[in-house]
C-alpha cells in the first residue's frame, strides 16, 4: 500500500532533508514554505481539505498551475518560481525513492524545466562610498561600537549575513595572527585574516558586549542582549546607508544591504590585483563561475583592457564623402567663382 502524501511529507522534512541530505536549517525552511504554498493551492484548486490530498493529486498539471499562480497571482519573480519548483522536485524524487511504483509519476514532475531568468549585474560600493558608510556610525550612540565592528567585519571578510549571525565567540582568534572562522554553505569552514582596524573594532565591542543570557555564544547581539537576526543586520546597514547619503550622494542610487557589502569586498579584492581563484576561496564559493560575475561588472578593469588594444585606423575615404565637383558647387553658392574659357 502506497503511503499517504502526509506520511511522505513528514519523513521528507523530519529525516531525509536534515539527516540524509544534511541541509542547512534555512534551506529546509525554504522547502517547507514552498510545500505549504503548494498544498494550499492544491486544496483550493481541487476543493479538498489538505489532509485529504493524495499523492496522485500532486501531478504535472497541478504543479504547472501552481507555478503560474506563484508568478502571476503572487507576483513573484522567475527566480522565486524556480526555487519553489526545486523544492517540489526534491519531494517528488524522495517519494520515488521511497516507493518505486511512483517513479513515472515523479518523473513527469521532475522534468518540468526551470524558467530562464535575467542575468542582472550586482551592486557594489566604491571605496569612497564604503568609507562614507563606515563614517556614518556614531560611536557615542548606544550601539555605535557594535555597529562599527559589524560593518568593518562584513567588509573585511565578505561574509554572508547568515555567516555573521551564527558567528560565535570561539570562532574568533584575536591573538597572534588575528582571524575569524566562518561556517559557509555546505557546512564548510573557511578562515579569513583580519585587518588591525577590524581587530581593534572587535576588541572595543567585546569590552561592551553584554548578553541577556550569559551562556549565549553568538558574537553579535541586538540592543536587548539577544543574538542579532538577519533582519537586524539588514536594518543596521540600511540605517547607516541612509545616513551616509548626505555625505556621499551616489549612495542614493544604490540598494545597500548585507550582500552589497559582500559584492564590495569581492570587487575591491579583484581591483587590488588578487587572482580570481583566491577571491573565490575568500568568499567561500563552491563554483568559481560564481566569482566571474565580478569580472563582468568592473568597468575600470574593462577600460584597462581596452586601453591595451589599439583602435583600427581607417585611411580609406568613406563612401559618403562628397566628390570634388559637389564641393565646388557648394562653394560656388557662397562665393561666386566664374569660369573663363
Amino acid at each position: 500500500m502506497i503511503p499517504t502524501l502526509a506520511n511522505f511529507i513528514k519523513r521528507f522534512f523530519s529525516h531525509y532533508l536534515p539527516t540524509q541530505k544534511g541541509l542547512a536549517v534555512n534551506t529546509i525552511m525554504a522547502y517547507r514554505d514552498a510545500i505549504k504554498l503548494l498544498l494550499g493551492y492544491a486544496s483550493d484548486t481541487l476543493n479538498k481539505k489538505v489532509e485529504h490530498l493524495g499523492v496522485e493529486d500532486i501531478n504535472e498539471s497541478l504543479v504547472l498551475g501552481f507555478l503560474d499562480h506563484v508568478e502571476n497571482t503572487r507576483d513573484c519573480c522567475p527566480r522565486t518560481r524556480n526555487a519553489r519548483l526545486a523544492a517540489i522536485r526534491a519531494l517528488s524524487g524522495f517519494m520515488a525513492r521511497e516507493e518505486p511504483t511512483l517513479l513515472l509519476h515523479a518523473q513527469t514532475i521532475r522534468t518540468i524545466p526551470l524558467k530562464r531568468t535575467e542575468h542582472k549585474t550586482v551592486d557594489y560600493l566604491e571605496e569612497k562610498e564604503m568609507q562614507a558608510l563606515l563614517y556614518a556610525v556614531d560611536l557615542d550612540s548606544r550601539t555605535g561600537v557594535r555597529d562599527k565592528a559589524l560593518l568593518i567585519l562584513l567588509y573585511n571578510t565578505g561574509a554572508r549575513v547568515s555567516e555573521i549571525v551564527q558567528l560565535k565567540l570561539p570562532d574568533l582568534r584575536l591573538d597572534g595572527v588575528a582571524q575569524v572562522n566562518l561556517l559557509g554553505k555546505g557546512k564548510k569552514y573557511r578562515s579569513c585574516p583580519l585587518w588591525p582596524e577590524t581587530l581593534q573594532a572587535l576588541h572595543d565591542y567585546l569590552q561592551q558586549r553584554t548578553a541577556k543570557d550569559p551562556t549565549a555564544q553568538q558574537l553579535f547581539l541586538n540592543a536587548n542582549g539577544s543574538p542579532v537576526a538577519r533582519f537586524g543586520v539588514r536594518h543596521i546597514i540600511s540605517k547607516y546607508a541612509a545616513k551616509a547619503k548626505s555625505q556621499c550622494p551616489s549612495l542614493a542610487a544604490k540598494a545597500v544591504n548585507p550582500h552589497t557589502l559582500r559584492h564590495t569586498t569581492a570587487m575591491h579584492l579583484l581591483r587590488a590585483g588578487n587572482d580570481i581563484n583566491m577571491v573565490s576561496y575568500w568568499l567561500g564559493h563552491a563554483d568559481i563561475n560564481t566569482t566571474h560575475i565580478y569580472l563582468e561588472i568592473d568597468m575600470d578593469m574593462k577600460r584597462r583592457m581596452l586601453q591595451k588594444t589599439e583602435a583600427p585606423t581607417v585611411k580609406k575615404p568613406l563612401p559618403w564623402q562628397k566628390p570634388n565637383v559637389l564641393q565646388w558647387l557648394n562653394a560656388l553658392a557662397k562665393t561666386p567663382q566664374y569660369y573663363v574659357q
